[in-house]
């Protein structure tokens, strides 16, 4: 996938300026497809003067004017060409695991501060992909019934705390692991 992509699809949901698009990334795309403002900044002017992006100035006082993106026609076509492209399973890298696989080699224990600081990342990601779970899709305040593009929403947030879950689950299970190899008690 290219960042043209995530952009397209970011706002197809909702048009907005370079600097509300960075702050979704770093909301919610973000999450599964990284991008730096100075990248989204580059990639929006490319998309402009390829004829996929519409821009409308929106005056400000005492600052230069906004630029309000949303997506043409072209832009339209593109994303609905690639999503109809085939796309390769990923293959992962996980430095982590190589990590764990050469404490064989090392002092299993070595590992233990790094593997909780990770459990704890992905403790708090999952809190955070649960509150926006409940916030716009499950909970008393979520709208209600949900159309398709938050039905879609929806469906990968839930694919990411799935992951997340799994992700704790395994890092429970090095722990446990490093700590019985190194002769240690899991700290509370």
């Amino acid at each position: 996938m290219a960042l043209e992509h995530a952009i397209l699809v970011s706002l197809l949901e909702q048009p907005g300026t370079g600097y509300e698009l960075a702050r979704r990334f770093d909301r919610s795309i973000g999450y599964f497809w990284t991008a730096t403002h100075q990248q989204i900044y580059r990639v929006l002017k490319r998309m402009e003067s390829d004829g996929l992006l519409a821009v409308r100035g929106l005056p400000q006082q005492s600052r230069p004017d906004k630029k309000v993106y949303s997506v043409m026609d072209a832009g339209r076509a593109a994303l609905a060409q690639w999503l109809h492209e085939p796309i390769e399973p990923e293959s992962i890298r996980h430095e982590l695991a190589v990590k764990i696989r050469g404490a064989a080699f090392d002092d299993p224990s070595a590992l233990i501060r790094e593997v909780e600081r990770h459990r704890k990342a992905h403790s708090d990601r999952l809190a955070h992909y649960l509150a926006g779970e409940q916030r716009d899709f499950t909970g008393p305040t979520a709208p209600g019934p949900l159309d398709a593009g938050q039905e879609l929403q929806h469906v990968v947030l839930r694919g990411g705390i799935a992951y997340e879950r799994m992700t704790i689950a395994w890092l429970d299970d090095v722990l446990a692991t490093l700590h019985r190899l190194s002769g240690t008690q899991p700290r509370d």
